[in-house]
Formats: structure tokens, sequence, C-alpha cells
């Protein structure tokens, strides 16, 4: 198996009687006395634009351990001790969880978050065993909230529901913050929780593909406002993020095939082999096989984790993660909030980049072909339908707005060379840029 460098995935069991934990400590010891790890980097030529890279780990077989719940832990390397898990894994016990989880939260008081689409699946089931004292005689008191769901709710307004609650509580410093849901729940608890008394802890427990493979890892949080897209925000790391891939079974389809989006993402800026993959295996990941699913999560949180080790704040190679995003953004925001998914609006973002891409010579007919045929076989829109409401103009003036604006000028993640590259430039022909919105607004009116 070839992952990406910084992670280095384990499978474990969280809760072991005293003979297992004997099997484990044998077994760590022998791993310890015959390491058998060996690691492979291919990085294209640096031109200092911000390339992307593609680096992989191939880790020896170890022998199977006497597990409950096998999982995968992926590790987000930080600076100052701030490195934090990401738990993997299908249909945990309550006791498992709560295991995970708890060992994350290091005051008393826990505000767990949620909406209320998710509330009846799964709040009852998560306060009642983040409060589970029996699994390290901590004893925690859990409030909840529960917040409207959809993203025409990732408001400052709805976000200040969360400060009120806590604010109501009396919650200090020490208390901490559960986001239970998608990528809304999870970046507006992430914000409330990176202002409220200027910080405190939050953990992450993702429940759709999209929060899975991007949202709930490397700690951007924020609000949209009516000017753009998650322009009010924060940098802020969770605790931990705990992936429970078994709520995927109430997702509906429609989100599903939005959180794929961004999985295609990774193969194409810097994961060619994982890119090869998805195109073989994109009929198990509609039929949500759970080996398949645990394995896309997995290679998706990995890639994430490898770039926000290297980029945490987004100052260069980090940006590479948001291709189709500038022109996604502007279709979410000009068509509605609300009206597009999250990755439906990445979808033809990333079409549009693709098309750019090779009118300007970066890639050629070929990749761009297989691009629209991922993406169309993951059910996914590649252009604008007829009632859009897109204009050039719209285009123009909402990318202008786009954060990745610098000093006035508009910066694109591009795809460049061979599957696998791309760059993250201000410099690009405006003429192909403008071609290509005109091209994709045609089509609506055709």
């Amino acid at each position: 198996t070839h992952l990406p460098h910084s992670s280095i995935i384990t499978t474990m069991a969280s809760v072991l009687s005293p003979t297992r934990w004997l099997h484990l400590a044998t077994t760590a010891l022998l791993l310890t006395t015959n390491p058998a790890a060996s690691f492979s980097t291919s990085t294209p030529q640096n031109n200092n634009n911000n390339r992307c890279s593609t680096t992989s780990l191939s880790v020896a077989s170890t022998p199977p351990q006497q597990t409950s719940t096998p999982y995968d832990t992926v590790k987000v390397d930080l600076s100052s001790g701030r490195d934090y898990p990401i738990y993997i894994g299908s249909d945990f016990t309550d006791t498992e969880a709560a295991t995970l989880i708890r060992q994350h939260i290091h005051g008393k008081r826990v505000l767990l978050i949620t909406n209320d689409r998710i509330a009846p699946l799964y709040l009852e089931r998560y306060q009642q065993l983040l409060s589970d004292n029996s699994v390290d005689d901590k004893e925690l008191v859990v409030d909840t909230v529960v917040l409207p769901d959809g993203e025409e709710n990732k408001t400052y307004d709805v976000m200040a529901m969360v400060l009120d609650k806590a604010l109501g509580l009396g919650l200090d410093r020490k208390s901490t913050f559960v986001a239970l849901g998608g990528g809304v729940i999870g970046d507006m608890v992430g914000f409330a929780s990176a202002v409220y008394q200027r910080g405190v802890n939050f953990v992450q427990i993702p429940t759709t593909v999209m929060a899975m493979v991007d949202s709930s890892v490397g700690g951007k949080t924020g609000v949209n406002h009516p000017l753009g897209k998650n322009m009010i925000g924060a940098f802020h790391q969770p605790q931990c993020v705990f992936i429970d891939t078994s709520t995927l079974n109430t997702l509906p389809d429609r989100e599903l095939k939005s959180g794929i989006s961004e999985v295609v993402k990774y193969g194409l800026i810097r994961d060619a082999p994982f890119f090869e993959w998805q195109e073989e295996n994109m009929t198990k990941l509609l039929e949500r096989d759970p080996e398949a699913t645990r394995y896309a999560i997995r290679r998706s949180c990995e890639n994430k984790a490898d770039v926000v080790q290297a980029d945490e704040l987004e100052a260069g190679v980090r940006a590479t993660l948001n291709l189709g995003h500038t022109f996604g953004h502007a279709i979410e925001n000009g068509s509605g909030y609300g009206t597009w998914l999250h990755g439906e609006g990445v979808s033809i973002g990333t079409a549009m980049a693709a098309t750019m891409s090779e009118k300007m010579g970066w890639i050629d007919e070929g990749l761009k072909q297989r691009i629209y045929d991922i993406l169309e076989s993951a059910d996914l829109p590649v252009k604008l339908p007829r009632e859009s409401p897109m204009k050039v103009e719209t285009f123009n003036k909402l990318m202008s707005l786009d954060k990745k604006v610098a000093d006035g000028q508009l910066r694109l993640i591009l795809l460049q060379g061979e599957l696998g590259n791309c760059k993250f430039t201000g410099e690009f022909d405006t003429g192909a840029l403008q071609e290509t919105i005109e091209e994709f607004v045609k089509e609506i009116e055709a």
C-alpha cells in the first residue's frame, strides 16, 4: 500500500481485556525490535510556483492484532504539541467511541452541537456516550444545542446561538465544544470554539463524506457572508476527529455524491494512483461498499494531513486543496446558498478549471476528458443547468471577492502537466479565463 509520508496507519482496539493488552504489548515489543517500513518520495521539480508534490509511504504488513472494532488512525502533525489523530472505523460500540473521544476532553463541561436533521438520528447516543464515566472515571456534564440545517443557515447569527448557549450555561475556558454533523456544523462549531473566550477546545464528529474527507480536518472554520462564502472565520485545530462511517448509512445519495467531488480532487492535484483507483472503484463508492468507502476516506485524510502539515495557514501549497472552489463558490453564492450542495458547485468548478487548463495548453484533451468522465461517473454536474442565474458578470464579481485574491489579483488553482500535478498562481491567461466562463454561461442558454 502506498500512503503519504506523514500518516502512519495503525489498526488497534479501543477496549481490550487484560489478556489482549498483554498480546498488544508483546506485539509492540516485537515490532520495535524489527521495524519494517520503507519510505519513498517522488516530487516534481520545484519552480517556486507552489507546485504539488506526490509522496508515499510503503509499510510492511504486521501480524493481525486481536481487536474489537478495527480502525485506522491518521495523525495530523503540527507544531507546538498540537498534533491530533483522525480515527476512522465503522460500527464502534458506545464504549469504544467514548474511550476514543473522551481522552481528548480535558475539562468537565461539554457542549455538543448538531443540526435538526442529525439530532433525531445520533444526538441522544453521543450525549450518552460522552457522559459515560465508566470508561475513565471522569465526570462530564454534556449539554446540547440543535441548529437549523443547511448551507443557507451557515451565518453569524445562527453560529451565535452556540455562543449564547455557552454563555447562558457559564462555560469556562476548559470547556470543550463537540461538532456532530456535516461540514456546515463543523465549520460553525469550530468558529464558535475559536472565538468563545478567545478559544476553547473542540472535537469533530463528521457524519457526511464531505466533512470526513475534507472540512473536519485542518482547522479551517467560519461562516458565510452575503458577499462571499466562508469569508468570516479563523484557523482553529480540533483535538481529534472521530469518524464512524456507519453514519453514512443515513446520508442521502445526493450528499454522498457531493462529498465524492472532494475525493476526486486529491487524485487530481497530488495523488495520481488514488485517482486511478477511483476510476476503477467509483461504482463501489456509490454503492457504499464498506471497504472501498473506508479506504477512500483514509487516503483522503492522509493527503489532507500531509498538506496541512506543510502549510497550516494556507500561505501556499494548502491553497491547492481549493481546486475548482473559486468557480464553485461563485456558483453557490450567485445561485443562492442552499441551491447547490458544496460538492456540486466544486464539481462544476473543477470542470471549469480543467477546461481553462486545457485551453491554456497546460493539460491535454485526454486528461480533461478523464476529469469529465470521472465526475459524470459519480453522477456529479459538470455544467450549469438551464435555470441557473449565473452570468459572466456574476462570475467576475464574485470571483474578485475570493479569499485567494492578493493585492487585487485573482489567483487560481489550475492543472498542469501529468495527472497529479497542479499550480497555484495569479499568472494565467485572462483570455482563457473569460472564454471558459463564457462557454459555461452559453451552455445555460443552449
